[in-house]
């Protein structure tokens, strides 16, 4: 596992020992960030069940201004912390041990690009989507990248958000979802 593209790029991240955690392969993570190349430049990002924290990492070293890195247990944000120095991105990322949901229901920032990989069919990609659009916590014109399993599909959404286009890798599918402004960018 390592940093594809920009200021880090080549920089090996560390990985979990045993299966808890399911890292994007490189693959997914080259093709997801094929489809948002745009899209980050000077932004503000969450990584919300960060893992290993590659994605948040990824979009760091391709410009993203800052990263907030979410998960519920100790040794991922331990491995996130970890991989955030070997970047020496520390004075671009939080790191938050909480679980997702809680952490939606407390938020008070705004985001321009949220990254949603949870555990496949957990569920947990559905909730987040309604508490994300509830708290309505990404900016005009913001993206949601959802990565899950091909069988999963993705909820109504309710005006400004609305679902974009759906990306599929093998067993792997990507769907982006937008928050629409009021004026078109």
């Amino acid at each position: 596992m390592r940093i594809i593209s920009g200021e880090a790029r080549g920089r090996k991240l560390k990985e979990p020992q045993g299966l808890d955690t399911r890292p994007t392969t490189d693959k997914v993570k080259e093709s997801l960030f094929n489809i948002i190349q745009f899209e980050l430049e000077g932004r503000r990002v969450l990584d919300l069940f960060a893992g290993t924290g590659q994605l948040g990492l990824e979009a760091l070293s391709r410009g993203a201004e800052h990263c907030t890195f979410v998960d519920m247990r100790r040794e991922a944000t331990a491995l996130v912390k970890e991989n955030i120095r070997l970047c020496r991105f520390e004075d671009r990322a939080r790191v938050a041990q909480e679980e997702a949901l809680s952490f939606l229901c407390a938020c008070r920032e705004k985001f321009d690009v949220i990254f949603l990989d949870p555990p496949y069919n957990s569920g947990l990609l559905e909730k987040s989507l309604e508490q994300l659009t509830r708290f309505d916590i990404l900016r005009e014109h913001g993206i949601i990248v959802c990565e899950s399993g091909t069988d999963w599909s993705a909820p109504a959404m309710t005006p400004p958000y609305e679902m974009g286009r759906e990306y599929r890798y093998g067993q792997i599918k990507l769907t982006v979802c937008r928050r629409a402004g009021s004026v078109n960018r």
